[in-house]
């Protein structure tokens, strides 16, 4: 009999679940658990990154083309996948910044999210929920109010007394940050590049890295193998074909490469509610209920 365990995986905006955690994903859909990716908005305020797509008819359609690269990609990782139904905040820019516009997810109270994702979490069942860390990965303003709503939703869909017309209660027993980027693993892939006499696409990076910015690496807490999946985040990734430029940094570095330097994806461990010992390599670590089929 197989045992498989649920996790669901909480971003903001349709191509985050392929740039942040993806091989994992894949990974465990592989060893058969169940795995679903709740995109928070529909990403209408996105720009066009790939200039290939820009082009008549894709900004109009924004939208819709979102949804179907977003549908793509799911299939790509063989992961369930669920809109929370909000609207993309934008990223505000300028000095002073402009004000988010009205009605957009940052803006919604939090409670009104909050539910929609304990709803959702009462109905999967994860065992494990994963999302972006306080600071949102980045402060995008649809990034942090991930974190919040997840954080709280964590908190209150195991509580009988909370959303009581959300579905049955049920607690996820583990909740981590993903930590995709850190200087030490950016810094560790161009040394690597440079001890070999290949040129690196990171020394603009890193010699712009803001000083000021913590380093996520001294954070983490597990690290999960996933080198053999690389390859199907990169399609799912591709798959955002408006988002992602296929000449981009993001593929600059040869697959092989990334297996031998850094072969894993890494993850803060924030809350547990089960026995568990630091550091870890399987988000499922310490998770006793199964599920049989």
């Amino acid at each position: 009999m197989a045992e498989k365990f649920r996790l669901m995986s909480v971003h903001a905006h349709p191509d985050d679940e392929s740039s942040k955690g993806a091989a994992t994903l894949a990974k465990y859909v592989a060893q058969g658990h169940e795995v679903m990716v709740v995109t928070c908005t529909g990403g209408e305020r996105g720009s066009i990154l790939n200039p290939a797509m820009d082009k008549p008819g894709i900004a109009e359609n924004m939208t819709e083309i979102r949804r179907q690269e977003m549908a793509e990609a799911a299939k790509i990782l063989g992961v369930r996948h669920h809109w929370l139904g909000y609207v993309d905040s934008g990223l505000p820019e300028g000095d002073p910044k402009p004000p988010l516009p009205e009605g957009c997810f940052a803006l919604v109270p939090l409670a009104e999210p909050t539910e929609a994702l304990v709803r959702l979490v009462r109905e999967f069942r994860p065992h494990v929920l994963v999302t972006y860390d306080e600071n949102g990965g980045y402060p995008h303003p649809d990034h942090i109010r991930c974190h919040e709503v997840s954080v709280a939703a964590f908190d209150a869909a195991g509580d009988p007394e909370q959303y009581p017309d959300a579905g049955e209660p049920w607690q996820p027993l583990k909740l981590y940050y993903s930590h995709g980027f850190s200087k030490a693993k950016i810094l560790k892939v161009h040394e690597t590049l440079l001890a070999r006499g290949l040129e690196s696409p990171y020394e603009e990076w890193l010699a712009n890295w803001n000083t000021n910015r913590p380093d996520n690496e001294d954070r983490v807490t597990a690290k999960v193998e996933c080198a053999d999946y690389f390859e199907v985040r990169d399609r799912a990734l591709l798959a955002h074909a408006t988002q992602i430029d296929p000449n981009s940094r993001w593929f600059a570095l040869d697959v092989q490469i990334q297996r031998e330097v850094w072969p894993t994806e890494e993850y803060e461990l924030a809350r547990s509610l089960v026995d568990t010992t630091l550091p870890e390599d399987d988000l499922f670590t310490g998770v006793t209920e199964k599920v049989t089929v």
